[in-house]
């Protein structure tokens, strides 16, 4: 047998432990769709099948007609769309200045970045609310939208910075000489190879605005700009909790989180082949 090669004995081993994992995964998922398709609101079944006899779609037709669902996506929407922008935007030049200038302050300023990391986000609520109401953005997109945006940053910027460590700055030296300015060798040169980690960037801002509730449940009391965490949040009582809408609801908020990731998901397999050949 070669060495590196794997019998069919370890192959299939291999691929079992996967399945393992893959249906370990895949389970809680099917079990919260089953319940979003139980009549009556029902939490447990005596049934162990994952469709029930008596499955019903009505919890999503209620979802979509009889509560404030259209409003509470649309909001998260906005939020995670602008979140995005902004932190990809910002993440793509602080991360291209801090790998290719030196300036005073540079290397404190990455330590600072990072340090923020190891703080948990409860830390950063009450700076939070006060900054957010002295400049008159509290309950409001505005200040929702620079919270996650500030949140998302430390980790993006790194990221983007350590990606374009491993791009040759020969390259940007050789478009100096075809007479290139500084904008358009990074516009025209530098982004399009750092297309893979832009779109981590992209996938993990999104999804830190799309699925937080905590932040926003200090920052948001205003209902009609509640977003989709939050909107959930409201099926459940200190006495009952409606299982199908909250099921039904808690499927459909992880379709766009999907999506988003298969339609990123070339760039984000070439990021990680790039990374792994970089000599």
């Amino acid at each position: 047998m070669k060495a590196g090669k794997l019998t069919k004995v370890e192959k299939g081993l291999a691929y079992a432990v996967l399945l393992l994992f893959t249906a370990f995964s895949l389970y809680p998922i099917l079990v919260v769709f089953s319940i979003s398709i139980r009549p009556g609101d029902r939490l447990l079944s005596k049934s162990l099948a994952l469709i029930p006899p008596d499955a019903t779609f009505q919890a999503y037709v209620d979802l979509f007609t009889k509560e404030p669902f259209i409003r509470w996506l649309s909001n998260s929407l906005i939020v995670s769309a602008l979140v995005t922008v902004f932190a990809v935007s910002l993440a793509a030049t602080a991360g291209y200045a801090f790998s290719r200038y030196k300036f005073k302050g540079r290397d404190s300023s990455m330590v600072a970045l990072i340090t923020t990391q190891m703080f948990p986000v409860t830390m950063l609520l009450l700076p939070l609310f006060i900054m957010l109401i002295s400049i008159g953005a509290y309950d409001s997109y505005i200040g929702l939208i620079i919270a996650y945006t500030a949140t998302a940053l430390p980790f993006t910027i790194w990221q983007m910075k350590g990606y374009y460590d491993t791009i040759p700055f020969s390259l940007e030296e050789a478009a100096t000489i075809d007479g290139a300015g500084p904008f358009t060798t990074f516009y025209k040169i530098i982004l399009p190879l750092a297309l893979p980690a832009l779109a981590i960037t992209a996938l993990f801002s999104f999804m830190t605005a799309w699925s937080e509730y905590l932040v926003a449940a200090v920052l948001i009391q205003d209902q009609s700009l509640f977003t989709l965490p939050m909107g959930l949040k409201l099926f459940s009582s200190n006495m009952e909790v409606a299982w199908g809408l909250y099921s039904a609801g808690a499927v459909v908020v992880s379709i766009p989180v999907v999506i988003l990731f298969l339609s990123l998901s070339r760039w984000l397999i070439s990021g990680l082949t790039l990374g792994s050949v970089k000599g």
